[in-house]
């Protein structure tokens, strides 16, 4: 298991805080107070240990194939249906949604290979991730990838409560490799895919799904 880059600045502000309080801590309470100077000292390394586990990206084998759709993150199923697309599409697309709660892995990866034809970011609510709403009003990176047999995919990478900060590496004229990183969104999220309707289905609601391997739907 290694840590993603975009933990770099937060696991070190956190490092050197820890640090600087346990340092403190140890002048002031190590003597007199030694029950209350190894409790901080617990609580402030538990709360490392949930910074580094938040940012951890696990070694996998992806899954590499043109007639499928992956799943583009961790997470839950909590959405599934047909929907007239908001965005980029003029008709109805099937809606997948998955719920990515704090603990599960937040890097985000490229449901299908190809190129990124429509990439746009909108500023937005802080929703909770699984409001009906979240989807069209909270802060959202959207990009739409057209496979070299001319089919569209379309993601959208949705802010939660606590989840303020969305990072997205994909840019218009691109061209990416199926399961490659699309991006990484920081605490609790979701990640909305928008999916021809003839496409087959293969995932049901509160099925738990695995970045970059699982199937979502076939061609």
């Amino acid at each position: 298991m290694t840590l993603h880059r975009e933990g770099n600045a937060t696991i070190s502000i956190a490092t050197l805080l820890f640090l600087a309080i346990n340092a403190i801590s140890y002048k002031v309470l190590f003597e007199n107070y030694f029950a209350i100077f190894i409790i901080l000292l617990i609580i402030t390394f538990f709360l490392l240990g949930i910074i580094l586990w938040f940012f951890r990206i696990p070694k996998r084998t992806f899954t590499s194939d043109d007639n499928v759709i992956v799943a583009p993150c961790d997470g839950k199923v909590v959405v599934i249906e047909e929907v007239q697309a908001d965005e980029y599409f003029p008709d109805k697309r099937i809606q997948v949604s998955i719920f990515m709660s704090p603990l599960n892995v937040h890097a985000n990866f490229n449901p299908v290979s190809g190129e990124i034809v429509y990439n746009q970011y909108h500023k937005g609510k802080y929703l909770v991730a699984w409001h009906p709403k979240s989807s069209t009003e909270n802060e959202r990176h959207t990009n739409v990838y057209k496979t070299e047999g001319g089919k569209e995919v379309l993601t959208k990478q949705i802010a939660g409560a606590l989840a303020k900060r969305i990072v997205n590496y994909n840019e218009v004229g691109k061209k990416v490799k199926q399961a490659g990183e699309m991006g990484f969104i920081k605490f609790g999220s979701r990640v909305d895919l928008f999916i021809p309707s003839s496409a087959d289905i293969k995932v049901k609601l509160g099925d738990k799904t695995t970045g970059g391997i699982s199937v979502i739907a076939q061609w």
